[in-house]
C-alpha cells in the first residue's frame, strides 16, 4: 500500500494551495480514516485534519475556517484545500491512512510528504 502526495509548493501569505493524496495497492480492502498531518522544522508532527469513512471531519484549531479536508472514496484519494495561508503553515505535509488489507491486516500508512512554504 502506498500513499503519494502532491500539490505542495511556494505560496505568498494569504494565498491558497490544494494538496492531494492518492492511495494505491492491490491488497487494499478498505480505508477507514484518512488525514493530513504536518511537521515544521524543529517541531513535532501535528494533526491538521482527518476524515472518517463516513465523512466525519476533525480539524486542528489552527486549520478551522481556513482548511477543508475532503475525500474521493471511489478513488481512494484525499484532498486538503488550504486558504488564507500564513507563514506558520510552512511545513512538510503528510497524508495518513488507516487501511484494511487482504494480506497484511490493518496498516497505518504514511506518504512521503510534500513541502508547503508560505512566504511573507
Amino acid at each position: 500500500v502506498q500513499l503519494v502526495e502532491s500539490g505542495g509548493g511556494l505560496v505568498q501569505v494569504g494565498g491558497s494551495l490544494r494538496l492531494a493524496c492518492a492511495a494505491s495497492g492491490t491488497s487494499i480492502f478498505s480505508i477507514t480514516t484518512m488525514g493530513w498531518y504536518r511537521q515544521a522544522p524543529g517541531r513535532q508532527r501535528e494533526l491538521v485534519a482527518t476524515v472518517t469513512s463516513s465523512g466525519i471531519t476533525n480539524y486542528a484549531d489552527s486549520a478551522k475556517g481556513r482548511f477543508t479536508i475532503s475525500r474521493d472514496y471511489a478513488k481512494n484519494s484525499l484532498f486538503l484545500q488550504m486558504n488564507t495561508l500564513r507563514p506558520e503553515d510552512t511545513a512538510v505535509y503528510y497524508c495518513e491512512a488507516d487501511v484494511a488489507t487482504s494480506i497484511e491486516g490493518y496498516l497505518q500508512v504514511w506518504g512521503q510528504g510534500t513541502l508547503v512554504t508560505v512566504s511573507s
